[in-house]
């Protein structure tokens, strides 16, 4: 994506407009050389029809001119209209969101003096895709999707972005000794991908102690790549223990186009009131200079940021008496940097960056696996006679055939039937999982014949989940307790 000198530019809702104007004063003061094509999106665009909160026209400027800057934005709470982050992630292919968080100190206060830390989350998939029901009156599901290819890319992204950037270490987390499935995928294809990369150093941690080291020992990890949820945290932790989430930038990166933003909110309880720190955003502009190749005028930005706030002069996120010297609004703190430009940091370590550090990733080809039904469960909606799981389990078995038999109850997960405990709660949602018998071989009309008959006997289901064996392996999880 290099040689690009047009690129679109939201202002977007809340303090947006204040920090995009400052960002946009330091990169045509610092030489850019961009022109921008300024769309709406946000807050005003939802309420005026548009549920995705962006119009078709901004889509086809965003599409042409590859290179998005976005300031953040609000979207309206209820009424069913979704996020325009995840939107134009997805839609894009934006499968990378980058996020490095690093320490200021003594300019910045923080506990980690030598944190220099980067976050590479995976953009596209996991509980993200926003895929949701309600099924019974108590119960609702979202669905957690993981693929191999998006997570062979994100992890391939890691070790090249670790790679490009002269990182020793990639850290995997997942929680995949409970999502075993699911975060297993994401662990094992980065076991595998590692193996390539043997100048790095590669290790996983599962993903609520990893979360805790990110919180108190941060200066231990380098580089860490995650799924989407666990990114989106701890991102925000990363950048909280740093010393301000107000200065933390991304990037969302794909194939053929890119977003750069910063990672807070719109914040509109201080909106126009000249106090907002702009760095977040300018940040993420630093980062899409980068991108399109013109690294001279990120490191001039870049240096003459952290010589602003080397000399103290601070917003008021980070303004401390002990250490700052003077307390400048948006504006200020923009003319701070400006006249700056060209100087270079004397105790903050200065940024200096290579001229091509573009990052491609290319896919491994995977065979396909033979794919064999074993089984399918039921989901049903039951309440019952006293949701005694007895009752629904002998009643369901009557239904087994030559075919398929009862082999399990869950209810949330938990096993219930046969030999539950009594002391397990259980909602009106019940898994009833019906197995193939031996040397039986099954296609969908076996399948369809049975929900015919629970249909028959009066039962509510609400949703069927097929099982599977691919190559022999088993391609679902058990019951807790099964």
């Amino acid at each position: 994506m290099t040689s690009i000198n047009k690129v679109t530019v939201a202002y977007g809702d809340g303090i947006g407009p204040e920090i995009m104007d400052a960002t946009l004063r330091i990169l045509d003061a610092a030489g850019a050389a961009l022109e921008y094509d300024v769309i709406e999106i946000g807050e005003k665009v939802y309420k005026a029809g548009h549920e995705s909160g962006i119009s078709a026209e901004s889509w086809e400027k965003i599409r042409t001119n590859k290179i998005f800057l976005k300031a953040p934005i609000t979207t309206p709470q209820g009424g069913g209209f979704k996020s325009l982050n995840v939107t134009i992630r997805k839609s894009l292919g934006l499968f990378a969101n980058v996020r490095p968080t690093r320490a200021y100190p003594p300019y910045v206060a923080s506990h980690f003096p030598h944190m220099d830390l980067v976050v590479v989350r995976e953009n596209e998939e996991d509980l993200y895709a926003g895929i949701e029901h309600q099924q019974t009156n108590e119960v609702v599901q979202t669905l957690k999707l993981i693929s191999r290819p998006g997570s062979e890319k994100i992890i391939r992204y890691a070790f090249e972005y670790a790679k490009a950037y002269g990182r020793r270490k990639v850290t995997c987390m997942t929680k995949d000794n409970i999502m075993k499935h699911s975060d297993g995928l994401f662990h094992k294809v980065f076991n595998e991908v590692a193996t390539e990369y043997p100048d790095i150093e590669a290790d996983h941690w599962i993903i609520d102690i990893g979360s805790a080291v990110v919180a108190q020992r941060p200066e231990s990890l380098d580089v860490v790549v995650t799924l989407n949820l666990y990114g989106d945290i701890i991102s925000d932790i990363a950048a909280e223990v740093a010393g301000s989430v107000g200065l933390g930038g991304s990037s969302n990166v794909g194939m053929n186009h890119a977003m750069f933003e910063a990672i807070h909110g719109s914040a509109p309880s201080i909106a126009g009131q000249n106090i907002a720190n702009p760095s977040g955003l300018l940040n993420g502009a630093v980062m899409m200079l980068v991108e399109i190749g013109k690294t001279d005028i990120a490191e001039k930005i870049q240096n003459a940021w952290l010589k602003t706030l080397e000399d103290g002069i601070h917003t008021r996120d980070i303004y401390r008496t002990q250490r700052s010297n003077e307390l400048v609004g948006t504006k200020e703190f923009a003319d701070a940097v400006i006249a700056r430009l060209g100087e270079r940091p004397a105790k903050l370590r200065a940024v200096k960056y290579n001229e091509d550090v573009h990052i491609t990733v290319k896919l491994s080809e995977q065979p396909r696996k033979r794919k064999e039904l074993v089984g399918v469960d039921v989901f049903i909606d039951w309440e019952g006679e006293d949701r005694n799981p007895e009752t629904l389990g002998k009643t369901l078995e009557t239904i087994s055939n030559d075919k398929l038999y009862l082999k399990v109850i869950s209810n949330r997960g938990v096993l219930v039937y046969p030999n539950g405990l009594p002391e397990t709660f259980n909602s009106d949602h019940w898994r009833c999982r019906f197995s193939a018998r031996e040397g039986i071989t099954l296609d969908n009309k076996d399948i369809l014949i049975l929900l015919g008959t629970i249909q028959e006997m009066g039962f509510d289901f609400i949703k069927t989940e097929h099982l599977y064996d691919f190559d022999g392996e088993r391609g679902y999880s058990l019951s807790q307790g099964e």
